[in-house]
């Protein structure tokens, strides 16, 4: 009898503690993930017109910071590796920053000014892949195919029947692409004829498509996900990482507060099949579909970065 009433008391002990735990590192992890995001950025830059460097550097320095407390602080200590790979991160993208990509790269012309944007954000994701497999199991950082038919765990507010990503992964590409495409075509109003004079450059257009879509699919998802959900589980790390990515839009296509909540809501999907499928193809194709039609209205000059 003695035994049967420890064993019962001890497990308790263990989920109270576990209990105390979990809100302090999901705390943190939302207070950390909002400081360091483009956040601060936003907010500086709409009420002075600036973004001065030291905006850069102090977030640096708040990394630096988090991850002090979190080898110290026993209840946010898995969410270590989740700065440090934030951390360099940051910092190979001000290495690559510091390239002048001009000099050698003409960009009189689509192609020429997309390989200035898309080759650093290359660079960056096979460093970052490289960092991570120093670590992690490819598996672990998502860097598989995946089960592309794995089932999808129901939406309350969308999708209450049992349904797998075979099927949910063509919708949801359907579906963004649609909300995109009516987006921009509100936006930049093209006329016909440009979009049949832009049929020459549409190699281009799939290629850098692709490369970004798995740069940053990469780079600002996998490398994310692969610390934050054993830290702070599924729905918590999707959240943290659809607010990051919605915010790094802010001045990108589309730009604005929709274009937060648009990459917002993206990046919650892609997460979210991410973690489901256990790969990368499910999002990176979702994501690819969306970036096809952004660099499509791109190359017609109906519609640029930050509006």
């Amino acid at each position: 009898m003695v035994t049967v009433q420890t064993e019962p008391q001890q497990t308790k002990s263990q989920q109270t503690k576990l209990r105390l735990a979990l809100p302090s590192i999901t705390i943190f992890a939302w207070i950390s993930i909002l400081l360091i995001s483009a956040l601060p950025t936003i907010v500086w830059r709409e009420m002075t017109g600036e973004s001065p460097i030291w905006l850069f550097w102090a977030k640096i320095f708040l990394l630096i910071v988090f991850i002090v407390l979190s080898s110290g602080w026993k209840p946010i200590q898995p969410l270590r590796p989740f700065f440090v790979i934030f951390l360099l991160l940051s910092l190979v993208e001000a290495l690559i920053n510091l390239v002048n990509w001009q000099g050698f790269i003409n960009q009189d012309s689509f192609s020429g000014e997309m390989l200035r944007v898309q080759l650093p954000r290359m660079v960056v994701a096979l460093l970052m892949i490289t960092l991570l497999a120093m670590k992690y199991r490819r598996s672990d950082f998502f860097l598989v195919k995946g089960e592309l038919g794995a089932p999808a765990d129901p939406i309350r507010w969308l999708i209450d029947k049992p349904i797998s990503w075979a099927r949910l992964g063509w919708i949801l590409a359907l579906c963004i692409s649609l909300g995109t495409l009516v987006f921009l075509w509100i936006a930049g109003q093209p006329p016909l004829e440009m979009l049949r004079q832009i049929l020459p450059l549409l190699p281009v257009i799939l290629f850098f498509a692709a490369c970004n879509a798995f740069g940053e699919e990469m780079s600002y998802r996998a490398a994310f996900l692969a610390p934050l959900y054993p830290a702070v589980g599924k729905q918590h790390a999707m959240l943290l990482t659809a607010v990051w990515f919605g915010l790094a839009h802010f001045y990108g296509v589309p730009y604005g507060v929709v274009g937060v909540v648009m990459a917002g809501i993206l990046g919650w999907f892609l997460s979210k099949s991410m973690l489901e499928t256990k790969g990368f193809l499910w999002p990176w194709f979702i994501h690819f579909c969306q970036d096809v039609l952004i660099f499509t209205f791109i190359a017609i000059g109906s519609v640029t970065p930050g509006g």
